[in-house]
């Protein structure tokens, strides 16, 4: 007997209860009520039969128990013992004989219909016309017969005909809840523990995280990814979360919309930022349920703006391997399409599937570009309704996912997007301060010069990062990264260990953002001023000249004073 069904088996006991009362009073109500016809959409066949067969002779939830029947293209019509009562070679009259045998079965029944969709058409298959007339036939007979009759059509796709638009009522049958993986879980580790054969090393709060991070597997794929978790080193432990979000790639995947970024970068990987990181540390843990005994929601989002090559990216990234979360990446090109109508699908099946696997972490990058030209008519107004769309979202989500916006130019975003309930906060990214060139530079040198061939008598001193520094004044993250790379280019090209004077040609030879760009760079101090939280700390910010240090002042020199307001987390 595997796990999953030895797990299934408890629905039949108390376990369940709390987890599972809200759809089996939903359906005992319908099935009182005789609504003839009741469709599922779940990928869970075994789960959705054990919660239905639980409904269906439970004298507590329904007065009067039924007959369960199922039926499935491959073996026709079976009873709840085995028994096949109506089959056939041909696909027509296999569904038109099934239907026959329940109308005219002398007894309550409930039949469970497993992709019978194939008969309602779609995707360019028009559907069976006799087989439709036969279930509308079959309506007012369901209603008014002495024996109350039921029919579930379960299947992964929603694919309903027009003639049975008003007929048929859609179910929503959801993905397990926590309670319900935290079981499987339970489950295998008390298995486990009957053989030995696998070290289990979990507290309460490991448990949580990892039953919390297969939120959005079915039951099946949550006990693969725990067994996979199990046999992969011989132990169970909290790093296996890891596991467990790869195992949700698989998902992401096939969605073709949203993108599974996978990255070992750390926040002690980025240089500065500090009181961003700060915010964002305070926030870990946010999802699980400690969190509610305070009675904190889950954190809505963020927006980082900034200077071009500040980091926003690199900390988007820094965040899923702090939280422990799925980072997926949201690609608004992909959202729109040709057809009409689909971009608002896709953008529909994007928000669903970072649902479906929360906890998650949706980031989109550059969103000032996805959402421009709102006011254009060029669409025919599909931009403003997806954009509409991600608005109502953003304001009442209720599952925790994080959404992370970064945005180079802010003035191309809409206002009603930065307002107060869209995200918890806007956060600033300034030039560089001088500790945080520091910082940049430290972390790029000790992880690219690990060879003492390189290496040569080149030391990373506090004297040389300060000297450095001071060099690159105006100078963005990506560009101190780029100019840690040319000067290595250099040594390399001439056969020799890296020199000092290596880096300080490859400054002289950078003309940085913060001069080609002053102008632009003023503009956005200017908006975040009063609009944005800086993410460098108070005690780091400096005033800054454009005038990069070494050399001579210019009659047409750009100052200006750094931007965001100054909040310490």
């Amino acid at each position: 007997m595997s796990v999953l069904y030895h797990i299934l088996l408890l629905y039949e006991g108390d376990l369940f209860v709390g987890a599972t009362k809200t759809i089996e009073i939903t359906l005992s109500n319908l099935l009182k009520a005789r609504f003839p016809y009741l469709y599922i959409q779940t990928w869970e066949e075994d789960r959705i039969l054990s919660v239905i067969r639980n409904v269906a002779t439970n004298e507590e939830l329904i007065k009067t128990p039924r007959s369960l029947f199922t039926w499935r293209l491959t073996t026709g019509l079976v009873d709840s013992q085995g028994e096949i009562v109506s089959n056939s070679s041909n696909h027509q009259q296999q569904a038109l004989q099934a239907l026959d045998y329940l109308m005219k079965y002398d007894g309550p029944c409930i039949a469970v219909m497993q992709d019978f969709h194939i008969y309602f058409g779609g995707k360019g298959k028009l559907p069976d016309v006799e087989v439709i007339r036969k279930l509308r036939d079959m309506i007012l007979t369901m209603k008014h017969s002495f024996h109350p009759k039921n029919i579930f059509f379960t299947s992964p796709f929603l694919n309903l005909p027009d003639d049975l638009q008003k007929d048929v009522t859609i179910v929503d049958f959801k993905l397990p809840t926590n309670k319900e993986i935290m079981a499987v879980l339970d489950e295998m580790i008390a298995i486990n523990e009957q053989s030995g054969r696998i070290s289990i090393n979990l507290q309460p709060e490991d448990k949580e995280r990892l039953s919390k991070a297969a939120l959005g597997l079915t039951l099946s794929e949550a006990e693969n990814a725990f067994a996979r978790a199990m046999v992969e080193d011989g132990i169970l432990d909290a790093d296996d979360v890891q596991v467990i979000l790869e195992e949700k790639e698989q998902i992401i995947k096939k969605t073709g919309i949203l993108e599974f970024v996978t990255s070992d970068l750390k926040m002690e990987d980025i240089g500065g930022l500090e009181n961003l990181k700060r915010w964002l540390a305070k926030r870990n843990k946010s999802w699980l349920d400690s969190a509610r005994e305070y009675g904190l929601p889950a954190p809505k989002g963020v927006l980082i703006t900034g200077v071009p090559g500040g980091g926003k990216s690199l900390i988007s990234k820094a965040i899923s391997s702090m939280w422990h979360l799925p980072l997926l990446r949201l690609d608004m090109g992909k959202i729109f399409s040709g057809i009409v109508g689909s971009s608002e699908e896709n953008m529909r099946k994007a928000i669903y599937t970072a649902e479906a696997i929360a906890p998650s972490i949706l980031w989109i990058d550059e969103i000032e570009k996805g959402f421009s030209g709102l006011n254009g008519s060029g669409d025919s107004g599909t931009s403003s309704r997806i954009f509409g769309q991600f608005l109502t979202w953003m304001q009442e989500k209720t599952a925790p996912v994080f959404v992370i916006a970064t945005a180079n130019n802010i003035s191309g975003l809409p206002p009603e997007l930065m307002r107060k309930g869209r995200f918890d906060e806007i956060f600033f990214v300034d030039l560089p301060t001088l500790r945080e060139r520091k910082e940049i530079l430290h972390v790029h040198l000790k992880k690219r010069l690990t060879s003492p061939r390189v290496t040569g008598a080149f030391n990373i001193t506090d004297e040389v990062l300060q000297r450095l520094a001071d060099l690159c004044d105006g100078f963005v993250g990506a560009e101190i990264e780029q100019l840690v790379i040319d000067a290595l280019f250099e040594a390399y090209a001439n056969d020799r260990p890296v020199l000092y004077e290596d880096f300080e040609r490859a400054i002289q030879n950078t003309v940085p953002l913060s001069i080609t760009q002053a102008e632009q760079i003023r503009s956005i101090r200017e908006w975040a001023n009063v609009r944005a939280v800086t993410a460098t700390p108070k005690e780091d910010i400096e005033p800054y000249t454009a005038q990069p240090k070494g050399e001579p002042e210019k009659a047409n020199d750009i100052r200006f004073t750094r931007g965001g307001r100054t909040i310490d987390f």
